[in-house]
């Protein structure tokens, strides 16, 4: 008797290259951000306050500069080392997260709709991210930051894909 594979498993393919470039984007802006509440923190809050503000006065810089080493520099290579998508005859799965870990599948038979996706920042990326509707509550899945002609050609083949098997269901 042959064996039969799994449908538990990692999906063969990655976002785009180019997702990592959006991560560190939104990593700088985040830090940014951090940064300038550190710094009207330092600059508007004596440190003759007394109580926990001197130590805050050295350990928040720090854990911004922590923060900001972590979002810029490891989590956009992780999450891209991680997130993984694949499109079969018979389903859509995902792989997301990169602390705690999501796997999806969506059956072909159970999509309702497909939609596309483009941020302002994926635009700046040439990205795009297709969503993938079911009637579950739980039903839609993501496939994040794909190249723009991709994501396209996945929702399409997807869309046509869904169609016919609720034509063959009639």
């Amino acid at each position: 008797m042959p064996a039969v594979a799994s449908p538990v498993r990692d999906p063969a393919w990655q976002v785009s290259r180019g997702a990592v470039g959006l991560w560190v984007t939104e990593g700088i802006i985040g830090a940014v951000v951090l940064a300038i509440g550190a710094a009207a923190f330092l600059l508007f809050v004596p440190a003759s306050v007394g109580g926990p503000v001197p130590f805050l006065r050295w350990a928040i810089p720090i854990l911004v500069a922590v923060d900001a080493v972590v979002t810029v520099g490891v989590r956009p290579r992780l999450r891209y080392r991680v997130h993984r998508w694949e499109v079969t005859d018979e389903a859509v799965y995902t792989l997301t997260g990169w602390l705690s870990r999501t796997w999806t599948l969506v059956p072909i038979s159970r999509i309702q709709t497909v939609d596309v996706t483009r941020g302002v920042m994926q635009q700046l990326f040439g990205l795009a991210s297709v969503a993938v509707l079911t009637a579950s509550s739980e039903g839609t899945v993501r496939v994040p930051h794909l190249e723009a002609d991709v994501a396209q050609r996945v929702a399409d083949d997807l869309a046509r894909r869904a169609a016919q098997v609720r034509d063959q269901a009639t």
